[in-house]
Protein backbone atom coordinates (compact mmCIF):
# COMPACT_ATOMS: atom_id res chain seq x y z
CA UNK A 1 0.00 0.00 0.00
CA UNK A 2 1.53 3.78 -0.72
CA UNK A 3 1.84 5.64 2.32
CA UNK A 4 2.28 9.42 1.57
CA UNK A 5 5.95 10.76 3.42
CA UNK A 6 4.75 12.54 6.17
CA UNK A 7 4.86 16.54 5.51
CA UNK A 8 7.47 16.53 2.66
CA UNK A 9 6.85 20.63 2.26
CA UNK A 10 8.26 20.95 6.03
CA UNK A 11 11.32 18.94 5.85
CA UNK A 12 13.94 21.49 6.77
CA UNK A 13 16.26 22.45 3.12
CA UNK A 14 20.18 21.59 3.39
CA UNK A 15 22.46 23.86 4.19
CA UNK A 16 23.09 24.48 0.50
CA UNK A 17 19.71 25.77 -0.53
CA UNK A 18 19.50 27.97 2.79
CA UNK A 19 22.78 30.01 1.45
CA UNK A 20 20.92 30.13 -1.88
CA UNK A 21 18.18 31.90 -0.64
CA UNK A 22 20.17 34.27 1.09
CA UNK A 23 21.97 35.76 -2.23
CA UNK A 24 18.51 35.69 -3.45
CA UNK A 25 17.46 37.81 -0.92
CA UNK A 26 20.04 40.41 -1.10
CA UNK A 27 20.14 40.67 -4.64
CA UNK A 28 16.13 40.73 -4.94
CA UNK A 29 16.42 44.33 -3.32
CA UNK A 30 18.72 45.49 -5.73
CA UNK A 31 16.23 44.46 -8.65
CA UNK A 32 13.24 46.09 -6.99
CA UNK A 33 15.14 49.46 -6.92
CA UNK A 34 15.15 49.32 -10.68
CA UNK A 35 12.32 46.81 -12.18
CA UNK A 36 9.27 49.15 -12.08
CA UNK A 37 11.22 52.24 -14.32
CA UNK A 38 12.98 50.59 -16.87
CA UNK A 39 10.63 52.51 -19.51
CA UNK A 40 9.99 55.74 -17.47
CA UNK A 41 13.95 55.82 -17.22
CA UNK A 42 14.92 55.64 -20.53
CA UNK A 43 11.89 57.40 -22.51
CA UNK A 44 10.82 59.77 -19.60
CA UNK A 45 14.78 60.64 -18.66
CA UNK A 46 16.61 59.52 -21.23
CA UNK A 47 14.24 60.82 -24.07
CA UNK A 48 14.12 57.25 -26.30
CA UNK A 49 11.02 56.78 -28.13
CA UNK A 50 8.41 54.14 -26.16
CA UNK A 51 8.60 51.96 -29.61
CA UNK A 52 11.83 52.02 -29.62
CA UNK A 53 12.36 51.18 -25.95
CA UNK A 54 9.91 48.40 -26.61
CA UNK A 55 12.86 46.98 -29.10
CA UNK A 56 15.72 47.56 -26.07
CA UNK A 57 13.47 45.55 -24.05
CA UNK A 58 13.68 42.82 -26.58
CA UNK A 59 17.39 42.64 -26.42
CA UNK A 60 18.05 40.47 -23.21
CA UNK A 61 16.31 37.93 -24.83
CA UNK A 62 17.43 38.47 -28.30
CA UNK A 63 21.04 37.77 -26.74
CA UNK A 64 19.73 34.82 -24.75
CA UNK A 65 18.27 33.00 -27.61
CA UNK A 66 21.64 32.87 -29.65
CA UNK A 67 23.20 32.11 -26.36
CA UNK A 68 21.02 29.41 -24.63
CA UNK A 69 22.72 26.31 -26.59
CA UNK A 70 25.95 26.31 -25.67
CA UNK A 71 25.04 27.85 -22.20
CA UNK A 72 22.97 24.29 -21.61
CA UNK A 73 26.48 22.81 -23.04
CA UNK A 74 28.50 24.37 -20.66
CA UNK A 75 26.54 23.89 -18.12
CA UNK A 76 26.71 20.08 -18.37
CA UNK A 77 30.27 19.95 -18.91
CA UNK A 78 32.04 22.94 -16.52
CA UNK A 79 28.83 23.03 -13.91
CA UNK A 80 26.17 25.62 -12.96
CA UNK A 81 27.62 27.06 -10.27
CA UNK A 82 30.43 28.67 -12.78
CA UNK A 83 27.95 29.40 -15.19
CA UNK A 84 25.91 31.41 -12.98
CA UNK A 85 28.95 33.39 -11.24
CA UNK A 86 29.79 34.22 -14.80
CA UNK A 87 26.30 35.95 -15.39
CA UNK A 88 25.88 37.65 -12.23
CA UNK A 89 29.07 39.42 -13.23
CA UNK A 90 27.39 40.30 -16.49
CA UNK A 91 24.59 41.61 -15.31
CA UNK A 92 26.35 43.93 -12.35
CA UNK A 93 28.01 45.36 -15.73
CA UNK A 94 24.38 45.52 -17.39
CA UNK A 95 23.16 47.33 -14.70
CA UNK A 96 26.43 49.76 -14.43
CA UNK A 97 26.19 50.63 -18.27
CA UNK A 98 22.57 51.22 -17.82
CA UNK A 99 23.15 53.82 -15.47
CA UNK A 100 25.05 55.65 -17.78
CA UNK A 101 23.34 55.29 -20.49
CA UNK A 102 22.78 58.82 -22.04
CA UNK A 103 22.05 57.15 -26.11
CA UNK A 104 20.07 54.45 -27.60
CA UNK A 105 23.74 53.08 -28.42
CA UNK A 106 24.95 52.79 -24.76
CA UNK A 107 21.09 51.54 -23.74
CA UNK A 108 21.48 48.75 -26.21
CA UNK A 109 24.86 47.56 -24.87
CA UNK A 110 23.57 47.57 -21.37
CA UNK A 111 20.78 45.65 -22.31
CA UNK A 112 23.29 43.28 -24.52
CA UNK A 113 25.13 42.53 -21.23
CA UNK A 114 21.68 41.82 -19.59
CA UNK A 115 20.70 39.24 -22.19
CA UNK A 116 24.38 37.67 -21.59
CA UNK A 117 23.55 37.98 -17.75
CA UNK A 118 19.88 36.34 -18.22
CA UNK A 119 20.85 33.47 -20.90
CA UNK A 120 23.24 31.78 -18.36
CA UNK A 121 21.78 33.02 -14.86
CA UNK A 122 18.07 30.88 -14.81
CA UNK A 123 19.38 27.61 -16.57
CA UNK A 124 22.43 27.49 -14.52
CA UNK A 125 20.18 28.12 -11.11
CA UNK A 126 17.83 25.43 -11.66
CA UNK A 127 20.45 23.12 -12.34
CA UNK A 128 22.23 24.15 -9.23
CA UNK A 129 19.39 23.96 -7.27
CA UNK A 130 18.06 20.73 -8.66
CA UNK A 131 21.94 19.71 -7.52
CA UNK A 132 21.87 20.00 -3.97
CA UNK A 133 17.97 19.02 -3.36
CA UNK A 134 15.97 16.24 -4.00
CA UNK A 135 12.98 15.72 -6.31
CA UNK A 136 10.35 16.29 -2.71
CA UNK A 137 11.98 19.36 -2.00
CA UNK A 138 12.28 21.32 -5.37
CA UNK A 139 8.93 22.63 -5.55
CA UNK A 140 9.16 23.97 -2.38
CA UNK A 141 12.08 25.77 -2.88
CA UNK A 142 11.12 27.43 -5.48
CA UNK A 143 8.45 28.57 -3.79
CA UNK A 144 10.44 29.90 -1.58
CA UNK A 145 12.93 31.26 -3.20
CA UNK A 146 10.14 33.20 -5.46
CA UNK A 147 8.28 34.56 -2.10
CA UNK A 148 11.97 35.81 -0.79
CA UNK A 149 12.68 37.32 -4.57
CA UNK A 150 9.16 39.59 -4.47
CA UNK A 151 9.64 40.50 -0.53
CA UNK A 152 13.13 42.31 -1.58
CA UNK A 153 11.76 43.36 -4.85
CA UNK A 154 8.53 44.58 -3.17
CA UNK A 155 10.85 46.63 -0.32
CA UNK A 156 13.29 48.06 -2.71
CA UNK A 157 10.38 49.24 -5.01
CA UNK A 158 9.04 51.03 -2.36
CA UNK A 159 11.99 52.44 -1.42
CA UNK A 160 12.79 53.45 -5.19
CA UNK A 161 9.47 55.08 -6.15
CA UNK A 162 10.06 57.48 -2.83
CA UNK A 163 13.38 58.36 -4.17
CA UNK A 164 13.40 58.51 -7.74
CA UNK A 165 11.65 61.38 -9.70
CA UNK A 166 11.87 62.02 -13.53
CA UNK A 167 12.61 65.66 -12.97
CA UNK A 168 15.95 64.44 -11.10
CA UNK A 169 17.78 61.97 -13.47
CA UNK A 170 20.97 61.09 -10.86
CA UNK A 171 17.95 59.82 -8.41
CA UNK A 172 17.70 57.17 -11.51
CA UNK A 173 21.29 56.90 -11.81
CA UNK A 174 22.06 56.21 -8.02
CA UNK A 175 19.60 53.00 -7.83
CA UNK A 176 20.95 51.96 -10.59
CA UNK A 177 24.14 51.16 -9.26
CA UNK A 178 22.74 49.88 -5.94
CA UNK A 179 21.56 47.25 -7.91
CA UNK A 180 24.45 46.38 -9.33
CA UNK A 181 26.10 46.14 -6.28
CA UNK A 182 23.42 44.00 -4.88
CA UNK A 183 24.99 41.26 -7.27
CA UNK A 184 27.81 41.09 -4.58
CA UNK A 185 25.58 39.18 -2.51
CA UNK A 186 25.07 36.15 -4.66
CA UNK A 187 28.46 36.20 -6.25
CA UNK A 188 30.31 36.07 -2.44
CA UNK A 189 27.74 32.93 -1.92
CA UNK A 190 28.91 31.11 -4.64
CA UNK A 191 32.46 32.36 -4.70
CA UNK A 192 33.30 30.89 -0.98
CA UNK A 193 30.68 28.79 0.79
CA UNK A 194 28.87 26.98 -1.91
CA UNK A 195 32.68 26.65 -3.56
CA UNK A 196 32.18 23.05 -3.25
CA UNK A 197 29.00 22.41 -5.03
CA UNK A 198 27.60 22.67 -9.00
CA UNK A 199 30.26 20.69 -10.07
CA UNK A 200 29.41 19.26 -13.96
CA UNK A 201 26.33 17.22 -13.82
CA UNK A 202 28.42 14.76 -15.63
CA UNK A 203 31.71 13.82 -16.93
CA UNK A 204 31.00 11.31 -20.09
CA UNK A 205 33.50 11.04 -22.43
CA UNK A 206 31.90 11.84 -25.42
CA UNK A 207 31.12 14.97 -23.90
CA UNK A 208 33.96 16.56 -26.51
CA UNK A 209 31.66 15.27 -29.40
CA UNK A 210 28.45 16.40 -27.83
CA UNK A 211 29.92 19.87 -27.86
CA UNK A 212 30.91 19.91 -31.14
CA UNK A 213 27.81 18.25 -32.61
CA UNK A 214 25.56 18.97 -30.54
CA UNK A 215 23.71 15.52 -30.71
CA UNK A 216 22.63 15.97 -26.89
CA UNK A 217 20.13 18.55 -28.23
CA UNK A 218 18.22 17.02 -30.64
CA UNK A 219 17.76 13.82 -27.67
CA UNK A 220 16.32 16.73 -25.90
CA UNK A 221 14.04 17.61 -28.60
CA UNK A 222 12.89 14.37 -29.56
CA UNK A 223 10.85 14.10 -26.18
CA UNK A 224 7.36 14.92 -27.34
CA UNK A 225 6.16 15.48 -24.12
CA UNK A 226 8.77 18.62 -23.57
CA UNK A 227 8.02 19.63 -26.57
CA UNK A 228 4.50 19.94 -25.63
CA UNK A 229 5.95 21.36 -22.80
CA UNK A 230 8.01 24.18 -24.12
CA UNK A 231 4.68 25.47 -26.05
CA UNK A 232 3.14 26.06 -22.78
CA UNK A 233 6.56 27.63 -21.52
CA UNK A 234 6.13 30.58 -24.51
CA UNK A 235 2.58 31.45 -23.36
CA UNK A 236 2.97 31.75 -19.86
CA UNK A 237 6.15 34.19 -20.52
CA UNK A 238 3.97 35.99 -23.40
CA UNK A 239 0.86 36.77 -21.47
CA UNK A 240 3.17 37.08 -18.19
CA UNK A 241 6.57 38.31 -17.17
CA UNK A 242 6.89 39.05 -21.29
CA UNK A 243 4.53 41.63 -20.41
CA UNK A 244 4.80 42.98 -17.40
CA UNK A 245 7.80 44.88 -17.09
CA UNK A 246 7.50 46.75 -20.48
CA UNK A 247 3.96 46.09 -21.64
CA UNK A 248 2.34 46.49 -18.16
CA UNK A 249 4.23 49.80 -17.42
CA UNK A 250 3.99 51.47 -20.98
CA UNK A 251 -0.05 50.47 -20.95
CA UNK A 252 -0.49 52.10 -17.22
CA UNK A 253 2.25 54.97 -17.78
CA UNK A 254 0.58 56.16 -21.13
CA UNK A 255 -2.82 54.64 -21.56
CA UNK A 256 -4.16 54.71 -18.03
CA UNK A 257 -1.68 58.03 -17.76
CA UNK A 258 -1.04 56.59 -13.93
CA UNK A 259 1.49 58.50 -12.25
CA UNK A 260 5.31 57.48 -11.30
CA UNK A 261 4.61 56.94 -7.78
CA UNK A 262 1.16 54.66 -8.39
CA UNK A 263 3.72 52.11 -10.52
CA UNK A 264 5.97 51.85 -7.71
CA UNK A 265 3.16 51.07 -5.57
CA UNK A 266 1.70 48.45 -7.88
CA UNK A 267 4.68 46.72 -8.00
CA UNK A 268 4.72 46.92 -4.65
CA UNK A 269 1.50 45.49 -4.30
CA UNK A 270 2.16 42.50 -6.89
CA UNK A 271 5.25 41.62 -4.30
CA UNK A 272 3.47 42.10 -1.19
CA UNK A 273 0.63 39.62 -2.12
CA UNK A 274 3.08 36.92 -3.17
CA UNK A 275 5.05 37.07 -0.29
CA UNK A 276 1.57 36.71 1.63
CA UNK A 277 0.27 34.22 -0.58
CA UNK A 278 3.26 31.88 -1.86
CA UNK A 279 3.32 29.15 1.12
CA UNK A 280 -0.45 28.99 1.48
CA UNK A 281 -0.67 28.40 -2.68
CA UNK A 282 2.25 25.96 -2.30
CA UNK A 283 0.36 23.88 0.34
CA UNK A 284 -3.26 24.44 -2.09
CA UNK A 285 -1.37 22.66 -4.68
CA UNK A 286 0.03 19.92 -3.58
CA UNK A 287 -1.17 16.50 -4.41
CA UNK A 288 -3.28 18.40 -7.58
CA UNK A 289 -2.26 18.36 -10.99
CA UNK A 290 -0.11 20.54 -12.06
CA UNK A 291 -1.26 21.18 -15.13
CA UNK A 292 -4.89 22.03 -13.77
CA UNK A 293 -2.75 24.70 -11.55
CA UNK A 294 -1.54 26.04 -15.18
CA UNK A 295 -5.09 26.21 -16.51
CA UNK A 296 -6.15 28.29 -13.18
CA UNK A 297 -2.95 30.77 -13.99
CA UNK A 298 -4.50 31.30 -17.55
CA UNK A 299 -7.87 32.02 -16.15
CA UNK A 300 -6.32 34.47 -12.85
CA UNK A 301 -4.18 36.43 -15.51
CA UNK A 302 -7.13 37.18 -18.23
CA UNK A 303 -8.86 38.59 -15.27
CA UNK A 304 -5.62 40.91 -14.60
CA UNK A 305 -4.95 42.27 -18.23
CA UNK A 306 -8.86 43.17 -18.37
CA UNK A 307 -8.68 44.60 -15.44
CA UNK A 308 -5.51 46.67 -16.57
CA UNK A 309 -8.05 47.51 -19.58
CA UNK A 310 -10.42 49.12 -17.81
CA UNK A 311 -8.04 51.55 -16.52
CA UNK A 312 -7.22 52.85 -19.61
CA UNK A 313 -10.85 53.61 -20.32
CA UNK A 314 -10.52 56.31 -17.08
CA UNK A 315 -7.28 57.74 -18.02
CA UNK A 316 -5.60 59.63 -15.56
CA UNK A 317 -8.48 59.48 -12.83
CA UNK A 318 -7.70 57.87 -9.26
CA UNK A 319 -10.31 54.82 -10.42
CA UNK A 320 -7.42 54.26 -12.76
CA UNK A 321 -4.55 54.51 -10.87
CA UNK A 322 -7.07 51.99 -8.36
CA UNK A 323 -7.25 49.37 -11.18
CA UNK A 324 -2.99 49.15 -12.70
CA UNK A 325 -3.21 48.21 -8.77
CA UNK A 326 -5.49 45.91 -8.31
CA UNK A 327 -4.43 44.22 -11.61
CA UNK A 328 -0.69 43.71 -10.41
CA UNK A 329 -2.10 41.95 -7.36
CA UNK A 330 -4.26 40.02 -9.46
CA UNK A 331 -1.27 38.98 -11.81
CA UNK A 332 0.66 38.49 -8.47
CA UNK A 333 -1.69 35.44 -7.51
CA UNK A 334 -1.14 34.08 -10.80
CA UNK A 335 2.45 34.04 -10.29
CA UNK A 336 2.64 32.05 -6.98
CA UNK A 337 1.42 29.44 -9.63
CA UNK A 338 3.43 29.60 -11.80
CA UNK A 339 6.74 29.58 -9.97
CA UNK A 340 6.96 26.44 -7.98
CA UNK A 341 5.30 24.77 -11.78
CA UNK A 342 7.36 25.47 -14.61
CA UNK A 343 10.97 24.39 -13.38
CA UNK A 344 9.49 21.20 -11.15
CA UNK A 345 7.89 19.70 -14.16
CA UNK A 346 10.97 20.63 -16.61
CA UNK A 347 13.55 18.85 -14.13
CA UNK A 348 11.13 16.18 -13.53
CA UNK A 349 11.76 15.39 -17.00
CA UNK A 350 14.93 15.93 -17.69
CA UNK A 351 17.42 13.20 -17.35
CA UNK A 352 20.42 13.71 -15.34
CA UNK A 353 22.74 13.83 -17.86
CA UNK A 354 21.21 16.56 -19.75
CA UNK A 355 19.63 18.63 -17.29
CA UNK A 356 21.59 21.88 -18.04
CA UNK A 357 20.25 21.14 -21.82
CA UNK A 358 16.31 20.82 -20.90
CA UNK A 359 16.58 23.84 -18.75
CA UNK A 360 18.88 25.96 -21.38
CA UNK A 361 15.98 24.69 -23.79
CA UNK A 362 13.25 25.68 -21.82
CA UNK A 363 14.77 29.38 -21.38
CA UNK A 364 15.04 29.46 -24.94
CA UNK A 365 10.90 29.25 -25.02
CA UNK A 366 10.85 31.86 -22.26
CA UNK A 367 13.04 34.23 -24.26
CA UNK A 368 11.06 33.91 -27.57
CA UNK A 369 8.36 35.14 -25.61
CA UNK A 370 10.33 38.05 -24.02
CA UNK A 371 11.28 39.07 -27.34
CA UNK A 372 8.22 39.20 -28.98
CA UNK A 373 6.09 39.94 -26.18
CA UNK A 374 7.43 43.86 -25.51
CA UNK A 375 7.99 44.38 -29.23
CA UNK A 376 3.95 43.69 -29.88
CA UNK A 377 3.42 45.79 -26.96
CA UNK A 378 5.86 48.52 -28.21
CA UNK A 379 4.18 48.62 -31.21
CA UNK A 380 0.57 48.42 -30.13
CA UNK A 381 0.69 51.01 -27.55
CA UNK A 382 2.84 53.22 -29.43
CA UNK A 383 0.40 53.18 -32.60
CA UNK A 384 -2.36 53.55 -30.30
CA UNK A 385 -3.60 50.14 -31.12
CA UNK A 386 -4.71 49.67 -26.90
CA UNK A 387 -7.56 47.70 -27.41
CA UNK A 388 -5.96 45.30 -29.75
CA UNK A 389 -3.08 45.20 -27.35
CA UNK A 390 -5.47 44.03 -24.41
CA UNK A 391 -7.10 41.78 -26.84
CA UNK A 392 -3.80 40.00 -28.10
CA UNK A 393 -3.34 39.46 -23.65
CA UNK A 394 -6.66 37.51 -23.42
CA UNK A 395 -6.26 35.17 -26.61
CA UNK A 396 -2.90 34.05 -25.54
CA UNK A 397 -4.24 33.04 -21.96
CA UNK A 398 -7.01 31.57 -23.50
CA UNK A 399 -4.15 29.82 -25.83
CA UNK A 400 -2.17 28.78 -22.54
CA UNK A 401 -5.32 27.55 -20.67
CA UNK A 402 -6.23 24.87 -23.77
CA UNK A 403 -2.34 23.97 -23.61
CA UNK A 404 -2.04 23.15 -19.88
CA UNK A 405 -5.15 21.24 -20.60
CA UNK A 406 -3.24 19.31 -23.71
CA UNK A 407 -0.39 18.69 -21.64
CA UNK A 408 -2.39 16.96 -18.92
CA UNK A 409 -2.82 13.87 -21.16
CA UNK A 410 0.60 13.09 -21.78
CA UNK A 411 2.51 13.94 -18.87
CA UNK A 412 3.85 11.74 -16.28
CA UNK A 413 2.40 11.42 -13.04
CA UNK A 414 5.20 12.97 -11.08
CA UNK A 415 5.96 15.36 -13.22
CA UNK A 416 2.51 16.42 -13.44
CA UNK A 417 2.92 16.57 -9.16
CA UNK A 418 0.77 13.18 -8.60
CA UNK A 419 2.17 10.08 -6.34
CA UNK A 420 3.12 7.43 -8.18
CA UNK A 421 0.22 5.38 -7.44
CA UNK A 422 -2.64 7.51 -6.71
CA UNK A 423 -5.50 5.78 -5.25
CA UNK A 424 -7.65 8.55 -7.49
CA UNK A 425 -6.59 6.87 -10.69
CA UNK A 426 -8.12 4.82 -12.93
CA UNK A 427 -7.54 1.21 -13.99
CA UNK A 428 -6.21 2.97 -17.12
CA UNK A 429 -4.17 5.32 -16.00
CA UNK A 430 -2.54 3.17 -13.80
CA UNK A 431 -1.67 0.87 -16.73
CA UNK A 432 -0.34 3.92 -18.63
CA UNK A 433 1.97 3.99 -15.73
CA UNK A 434 4.13 0.90 -17.45
CA UNK A 435 4.26 3.00 -20.68
CA UNK A 436 5.88 5.76 -19.25
CA UNK A 437 9.62 6.62 -20.46
CA UNK A 438 11.19 8.60 -17.14
CA UNK A 439 14.56 9.62 -20.03
CA UNK A 440 13.22 10.28 -23.09
CA UNK A 441 9.73 9.63 -22.94
CA UNK A 442 9.50 8.77 -26.20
Amino acid sequence: MFTRPARPLRAPLPRPARLLLVGVAIDAVGVGLVLPFLVIYLHEVRGIPVATVGVLAAVPAAVALALLGPVGVLIDRIGPRRVQMSAICCSMLSALTLAASHSVAVAALAMLLAGVGHAAFWPANQSLVVSVLPTEQRARYFGVSFTLLNAGIGLGGILAALYVSVDQPSTFTTVYVLDALSFLGPLVVLAWPLRHVGGPLHAQGSAGADLVSGGSYREVLRDRVFRRLLVVVFFSAFVGYGQFEAGWTAYSRLVAEAPTRVIGIAFAVNTGVIVLLQLSVLRFMEGRRRTRMLALLAAIWAVSWSVMGLGGLVPGTVLASVLVIASTGIFALGETLLSPLAPAITNDLAPEHLRGRYNATASLAFQVAAVTAPVSAGFLIGHDLDAAYVALLLAGCAALGVLAIRLERVLPRVANGLPVTDPSLSADDLAGLASEVPVSHL
